[in-house]
C-alpha cells in the first residue's frame, strides 16, 4: 500500500447555494475570462436556466458567445465546431453550462482551439496527456444535472467518430478553476433525467470507493457521497473521489451510448446489478457497508451476506427511481452484445475494476444485463 508516493489534489473552487449563478461575472474577473464562450446544449439553450446565465453576463456587462449544439452524448463534431468560435470570437475562456456532455465538450474546446491535431491523438490511452501542455485558457463548469460530476473533474468524455467509440480526454489542466454549484437549477429537470444522473453518481461513488488505488481522502468522500445519493441524489463528492479511477460498469456504459444513444448515467444503472455481482467476493467489505447506508442490519449479518443484500437494496432503488431494468427495454438487440463486449474491452475503465476482466466476462455481464 505504502510502496509508490501518492498525490492527493482537489483544486477546482466551489461556489454552492442557491442563487449562485448570480455570481458568475464575480468568477470570471477572478479568473482572468475578459470574453468566454458559453457552450452548452439545445434544451438547456430554451430554458429560464440560460436566461438566468445571460441575465448575469448582462448585468455585469461581460460580452460573451454561445455555441448551443452540444449533442446529448457529445461527438467530435461538437468540439471542433465549438473551437472553431471560440477561436473567431475572441473568446479567453469558457463556460460550461448543462448536464456534463456540455461541460466535457467546454473542456476540451479550450484544449482543442490550441491543438491542430485529431481529438483522438489526445486520448488518454494514446499518450495524449504528455502531449497537452497546458495551462489552457480558464474553465467555469454551471451544471444544471446531479449527474457526472465533471465540474470538478480532470477529464472530458466525446464520441470520436474515427475509432467509433467514446475516448477520454485527460489532463489536471482540464480541471475547472470555478463550479458553481446552484440547486436551484436543477429543479426543473425531468424526473426521468434526474433519476439517470443520480444514477451515474452513485455508480462514480461506488467503483471509485472499490477501485483499488490507494487514496483514503477520495475513499471517505465517496462513502459519505453514497449516503448523500441514496438520500438526496448528489453528484460533485463522486467526481472528487473517481480521481482514483472507475471500474467495469462504466466500460460497458460507454458503448450503449456511443451505438445506442442511451443516457450514460441511464447505461450505468442497466449494468450496476451485474457488475456488483461479478465483484461480489472482492468487494465485499465495500459492499458490505453500502448495505448499512441503506439501512440493512449489517451488524447482525455475514460480510458476504450483507454484500449480496447491498446489490438487492441498489437494485430495488434503481426500481423506486423509474428506471425499467433490462438493455432489451431500452432498445439494445441481444445479437449486438459480442460487438459492444469488444467495444467495451477497449474502454479503460475496467483496468481499475477490483476484479480483473476479460472481454468474455465483459460479454457475460452485457447477457446478465440483458
Amino acid at each position: 500500500m505504502f510502496e509508490e508516493i501518492c498525490n492527493f489534489s482537489f483544486p477546482t473552487r466551489i461556489v454552492f447555494g442557491c442563487g449562485a449563478v448570480r455570481r458568475l461575472p464575480e468568477c470570471l474577473r477572478e479568473t482572468g475570462i475578459r470574453k468566454p464562450l458559453v457552450v452548452t446544449d439545445p434544451g438547456v439553450h430554451a430554458t429560464p436556466v440560460f436566461t438566468a446565465v445571460v441575465a448575469a453576463l448582462k448585468d455585469g456587462g461581460v460580452p460573451f458567445e454561445v455555441f448551443a449544439g452540444v449533442h446529448g452524448n457529445p461527438i467530435e463534431e461538437d468540439v471542433l465546431e465549438s473551437a472553431a468560435l471560440y477561436r473567431s470570437g475572441g473568446c479567453d475562456g469558457v463556460i460550461g453550462l448543462g448536464g456534463g456532455s456540455a461541460l466535457d465538450v467546454a473542456k476540451a474546446a479550450v484544449v482543442k482551439a490550441r491543438h491542430e491535431e485529431g481529438l483522438y491523438e489526445l486520448e488518454a490511452q494514446a499518450g495524449g496527456m504528455d502531449r497537452m501542455k497546458g495551462p489552457y485558457d480558464p474553465i467555469i463548469a454551471v451544471p444544471t444535472t446531479s449527474g457526472t460530476g465533471s465540474e470538478v473533474g480532470r477529464s472530458s468524455v466525446i464520441t470520436s467518430h474515427k475509432l467509433g467509440r467514446k475516448i477520454i480526454i485527460f489532463s489536471p489542466w482540464l480541471m475547472p478553476k470555478r463550479a458553481i454549484l446552484d440547486p436551484e437549477l436543477t429543479v426543473g429537470l425531468p424526473p426521468a433525467l434526474t433519476a439517470a444522473t443520480g444514477m451515474d453518481a452513485f455508480t462514480h461513488c461506488l467503483e471509485s470507493l472499490t477501485c483499488p488505488v490507494f487514496h483514503p481522502l477520495c475513499d471517505a468522500i465517496a462513502i459519505h457521497g453514497l449516503e448523500l445519493v441514496i438520500r438526496f441524489v448528489a453528484a460533485t463528492m463522486g467526481a472528487i473521489s473517481f480521481q482514483k479511477d472507475l471500474g467495469a460498469t462504466h466500460s460497458l456504459a460507454h458503448p450503449l451510448s456511443t451505438e445506442f444513444g442511451l443516457n450514460h448515467g441511464l447505461a450505468n444503472a442497466l449494468c450496476l446489478p451485474a457488475v456488483m455481482r461479478f465483484n461480489l467476493e472482492p468487494a465485499a467489505a465495500h459492499y458490505a457497508r453500502l448495505a448499512g447506508l441503506f439501512g440493512a442490519p449489517v451488524r447482525e449479518m455475514a460480510e458476504l451476506d450483507a454484500a449480496a443484500r447491498s446489490v438487492v437494496e441498489v437494485e430495488a432503488m434503481i426500481q423506486r427511481l423509474g428506471i425499467r431494468s433490462g438493455l432489451r427495454n431500452h432498445g439494445v438487440p441481444k445479437e449486438s452484445l459480442g460487438a459492444l463486449s469488444a467495444k467495451a474491452f477497449q474502454d479503460s475503465c475496467h483496468l481499475t475494476n477490483i476484479r480483473a476482466c476479460t472481454e468474455s466476462d465483459l460479454l457475460k455481464l452485457y447477457e446478465e444485463s440483458w
